[in-house]
């Protein structure tokens, strides 16, 4: 059996994606080191690999999480990772190290331990058609004139990491696999990629259980409501959704994410309101979905073919959302249009028209049949196989 190494970044829907794979590989037999933050240790240790922490505390999110800030945020936690990384990985001895697609420290370590690597995507492949936002363009060049200090920041951390790395696409490191966690019907351009990406749908499960949600308890029709933990979603903007949502539902969850449900004000009764939810088992009793378009939970909910009403927040969910509505599954809101009102018809129309639900079930079929967890830990040990370590 082999030794596997998981290097990520501090993102609940970067983490989470990985934890599946982790316990399929633990259970057939293999070593996994996970290399993260504290806030995810106790997930990762559930999951059967053995917790090997980032120095000081949980490394920040950017604010705002803007292609330039997070690209400042990754090349200066690079520069500070990567040495104790490196020392943690000769003493690992990994066969196989598998990054995250945005992790430049775990893809300088494989390359300086001459040891084979894999990138895992928790958002779509990108490509001309789908195109990555840490790319060199003319909206990068923009945000940098805007923010002087952050672009200077970025390129004094870019310059300490040498060669290895793309000039500016740090979110977007490529290995010789790839593992991307949706379908090619949903992958945007999916025929454009060549054979080192492997759609293998969303990776779900593995997730410690939460006993005090009463998931028993919820009345049909479930409505949900999330906006994710990211982008600090507007305590006004989920009271919203509660209020337009609960004369359709029977049970009314809304995750309320870094706020306090407190700050939600008094709701209707048959609206829970709690700062985190178990998704994918809502989901599965769910008849709708509000969503910024996250990757990780737009996958989840096309896995359960679950309508969604997405309203972007910012990062790749604009795209997620157009890709939704063109696929016929969901419907599209700015925050600027959000009112009691529009969302309560909204949602009365993913509700009451069936062809939201069948186009959601088509796409839920086609995430199912990529296979998941199970075929992403296939094309892992088929990896080790063909690809030897250089050591």
């Amino acid at each position: 059996m082999s030794t596997i190494a998981f290097l990520n970044i501090a993102m609940h829907g970067r983490v989470n994606p990985t934890l599946p794979i982790v316990a399929e590989l633990v259970r057939r037999g293999h070593t996994v080191s996970y290399h993260t933050s504290p806030a995810f240790a106790t997930k990762v240790e559930a999951a059967g690999a053995t917790v090997r922490l980032y120095p000081g505390v949980d490394q920040p999110l950017p604010d705002p999480p803007i292609p330039l800030t997070l690209l400042r945020g990754l090349a200066e936690a690079a520069v500070g990772l990567l040495p104790v990384v490196v020392g943690e990985l000769r003493r690992v001895r990994p066969d196989l190290i598998v990054h995250d697609s945005a992790c430049p420290w775990g893809a300088l370590a494989a390359r300086e331990l001459g040891v084979p690597a894999a990138s895992s995507f928790t958002t779509f492949a990108f490509n001309r058609e789908a195109p990555s936002p840490t790319r060199l363009s003319r909206e990068l060049l923009a945000e940098a004139v805007a923010n002087p200090a952050a672009a200077i920041g970025f390129l004094r951390a870019r310059l300490k990491l040498g060669r290895g790395l793309p000039l500016t696409d740090l979110g977007n490191l490529r290995q010789p696999l790839n593992l991307v966690y949706t379908s090619r019907a949903f992958q945007i351009g999916a025929d454009g990629f060549d054979r080192s990406y492997r759609f293998v749908g969303p990776s779900i499960g593995a997730r410690p259980p939460d006993p005090s949600f009463p998931i028993d308890e919820l009345k049909d029709p479930v409505l949900y409501a999330s906006l994710g933990t990211v982008f600090d979603a507007d305590p006004k903007l989920l009271r919203t959704f509660a209020a337009a949502l609960a004369p359709l539902g029977g049970t009314v969850v809304v995750a309320t994410g870094g706020h306090d449900p407190a700050e939600l004000g008094p709701l209707p009764g048959n609206v829970i309101a709690r700062q985190s939810v178990p998704q994918p088992e809502v989901l599965a009793r769910a008849a709708l979905f509000i969503t910024h378009g996250g990757m990780n939970g737009t996958n989840e909910a096309l896995y359960a073919g679950v309508p969604m009403l997405v309203v972007p927040q910012g990062a790749d969910q604009p795209l997620v959302a157009s890709r939704v509505v063109a696929l016929g599954a969901g419907l599209s809101l700015t925050n600027a249009e959000v009112s009691e009102d529009v969302v309560r018809d909204r949602a009365r129309q993913l509700l009451d028209d069936p062809r939201f639900r069948e186009a959601a079930q088509i796409m839920s079929t086609a995430q199912q049949q990529a296979g998941g967890p199970l075929r992403a830990v296939d094309e892992l040990q088929r990896y080790l196989k063909i690809v030897p370590a250089e050591r």
